[in-house]
């Protein structure tokens, strides 16, 4: 008696664009984690549209990921546009993140804003057993600077006023870690290897910032990606 064959599963590689705020938000990380855990292969990159995507495996799966991608995307991210077409399979081995795809020609992607510090780097800048512990820069893929960081698009380090620190091997370790949530977190740094206070020859910068401001001076204070202003409004 002869045993059944299990049918053969068809393949399809699916080519994905999307548009809108879906660079500086933790989309491709989300996109790696999503097509990972559902066993996919593929691709995804930033260039000056937005997003790219590849993804290959069962056409069951690759719908499950068109209908995840959608509803379950970052919540900085905006979805303004989403188009798909069939592309021949490449019976590729597993998804990566590809190197952002630089052109000449229009910038069509939007830029995030800044986003304020979020509860997990509170947490950590406010743990002294933490290496970020004080930390004025710390940041991670859900929060920390974006639009003030950008000098051009696709969104990448190389790309940002991020781009003179070279990140340390603790720093690069989280940033190519897919389980981290640092992971491809562009303006990710430390005390060891990003930007820092600095205020003439003061020991403590932070300290000798306040005492100014107690005296009535007034302060530029620069940032990654430009100044502002601070005084004391009663003075």
């Amino acid at each position: 008696m002869r045993e059944a064959v299990p049918p053969v599963t068809q393949l399809v590689r699916t080519a994905i664009r999307v548009e809108g705020v879906v660079q500086g938000v933790g989309f491709r990380p989300f996109v790696y984690t999503l097509a990972t855990g559902l066993g996919l292969t593929g691709l995804v990159g930033n260039d000056l549209d937005g997003v790219f995507v590849e993804v290959e495996g069962p056409a069951s799966t690759v719908s499950d990921f068109l209908l995840r991608l959608e509803r379950d995307a970052p919540p900085l991210a905006r979805i303004e546009r989403l188009t798909t077409r069939a592309v021949t399979p490449q019976r590729s081995a597993s998804f990566a993140i590809a190197a952002s795809e630089l052109a000449s020609g229009l910038r069509r992607t939007l830029v995030s804003a800044d986003i304020a510090t979020c509860p997990d780097c509170l947490r950590e800048l406010c743990d002294p057993a933490d290496r970020r512990f004080r930390y004025p820069f710390i940041n991670c893929t859900n929060c920390g600077p974006r639009f003030t960081i950008v000098r051009d698009v696709p969104y990448d380090r190389p790309l940002t006023t991020m781009a003179a620190f070279a990140m340390c091997e603790r720093c690069a370790a989280e940033y190519h870690d897919p389980a981290d949530r640092r992971f491809h977190a562009q303006p990710a740094c430390c005390p060891a290897c990003g930007p820092r206070l600095a205020l003439d020859d003061a020991e403590d910068p932070l300290a000798a910032a306040a005492e100014l401001l107690r005296q009535g001076q007034i302060l530029a204070v620069k940032g990654l990606g430009g100044y502002h202003l601070a005084a004391d409004a009663a003075c």
